[in-house]
């Protein structure tokens, strides 16, 4: 497998997945009660699976030649009380637009620091394609108003 391939891969899959303006590679799920994007590109099928919507959790898988070589699993979701169904739209719509930026020197979600009208997204992460963990939050004026954790890397076997 061709590291610099699978990069480019990942970071395209990410930016149509979830993070894409339109809803356009959506699949029937697996699971009852799940969402599911998906994405394939020769050899590669990306995969994310999630439960939930202002609390939710999830795993990314990416498969090379039907086996799977990499995965990611996060949780989050917003952060504060009494939350408007409205304002839930407008932080993930904002979310995406931080996810569209997905960066090549470290694709896991969004740029370290993202900022867009009242929104600032930060993500603050370690370690390396290879393995990593890290976390992404989104203020409004200063009050945290979403977090979620996430890890993963290459699966050996």
């Amino acid at each position: 497998m061709n590291q610099k391939r699978f990069i480019d891969f990942l970071v395209e899959a990410k930016k149509r997945a979830y993070a894409a303006d339109e809803d356009n590679t959506s699949v029937r799920p697996l699971f009852n009660g799940s969402k599911q994007f998906e994405y394939q590109d020769g050899n590669y099928v990306y995969r994310d699976i999630y439960f939930g919507s202002a609390f939710f959790a999830g795993q990314e898988t990416v498969e090379y030649e039907q086996q799977p070589i990499w995965s990611m699993v996060y949780s989050g979701g917003i952060a504060i009380p009494d939350v408007s169904r409205e304002q839930i739209v407008s932080i993930y719509a904002f979310l995406r637009q931080a996810l569209r930026l997905v960066p090549a020197a470290a694709p896991y979600r969004g740029p370290q620091h993202f900022e867009n009208g009242q929104y600032t997204y930060k993500n603050a992460y370690h370690g390396t394609l290879e393995r990593f963990y890290g976390e992404e939050c989104i203020f409004v004026h200063g009050q945290k108003v979403y977090e979620l954790r996430y890890s993963g890397g290459f699966i050996f076997v």
